[in-house]
């Protein structure tokens, strides 16, 4: 993996395998989690774009590698643990995450993709999650989170077929938000005008759709976001900003 910090506050996470097509190793999905640790300890940090070298995501995980991670229970309950703490540390990065999509974003690739906040695809992206194609019992927390991604119905046809969706298909069903022919140049776009939103907006909203979503107090967290908001300048000068015509500082 690559990782790229510009001092426009936007950071570029790469998979770097182009070779196999990004396939993600046991090894890789071990060294997310610090890596997002460091990357959300940067102080200028404000959006991460998550994205594969070589024209493609990923093609998901090493498949080769699985045939001996499979060949023993113990060695396969290891693998999906350190599979589900780098999806769920990706998913509590405390900032905005996009992931840009081009090619196959397909398993564990798609495990990732669907872990941001926010997924743009080229129009020839294909995304699928393919267990089913393996015999694999996909883990619980990845199946919760696309079902509430998808809604239970449509996790479920693409988690019985196994079937990869065109772009347009997955902009359809919501596993996309939106698909542009310059999918790099669009997420950039995008990302830029984050960096000039308020990131005390961004966390709170994070974190509250998140607790609405798993069972947490949306209304507590909320709370706490509103009571640091007291003691911090970002209202003062959104509201100047918008007074005075010009565009906020935060």
């Amino acid at each position: 993996m690559r990782v790229t910090l510009g001092d426009d506050g936007i950071a570029v996470l790469t998979l770097d395998r182009p070779a196999k097509r990004n396939a993600l190793t046991s090894a890789m999905w071990g060294a997310l989690p610090e890596l997002l640790g460091q990357l959300a300890a940067e102080p200028g940090l404000r959006v991460l774009l998550v994205t594969g070298a070589g024209g493609t995501f990923s093609a998901g995980a090493d498949i080769a590698e699985l045939l001996d991670v499979y060949a023993d229970p113990d060695s396969a309950d290891a693998y999906h643990a350190v599979n589900v703490r780098a999806e769920e540390a990706l998913a509590a990065f405390p900032r905005p995450t996009l992931a840009v999509v081009r090619g196959a974003c397909v398993g564990g690739g798609c495990q990732l993709a669907v872990a941001c906040d926010l997924r743009f695809a080229e129009p020839e992206a294909r995304l699928g999650i393919t267990p089913a194609k393996l015999g694999i019992v996909y883990p619980p927390v990845p199946t919760a989170r696309l079902a509430r991604l998808l809604g239970p119905a449509r996790a479920k046809y693409l988690l019985f077929s196994g079937e990869l969706l065109t772009a347009a298909r997955a902009l359809e069903f919501g596993l996309v938000e939106e698909v542009a022919a310059d999918v790099e140049q669009r997420a950039l776009e995008f990302a830029r005008t984050l960096v000039q939103r308020s990131a005390q907006t961004q966390g709170a909203v994070k974190q509250v759709v998140t607790a609405a979503l798993e069972g947490g107090d949306p209304a507590s967290v909320s709370a706490t976001w509103e009571r640091a908001s007291r003691t911090t300048p970002d209202v003062a000068e959104g509201l100047a900003a918008f007074l005075e015509r010009r565009p906020p500082r935060f």
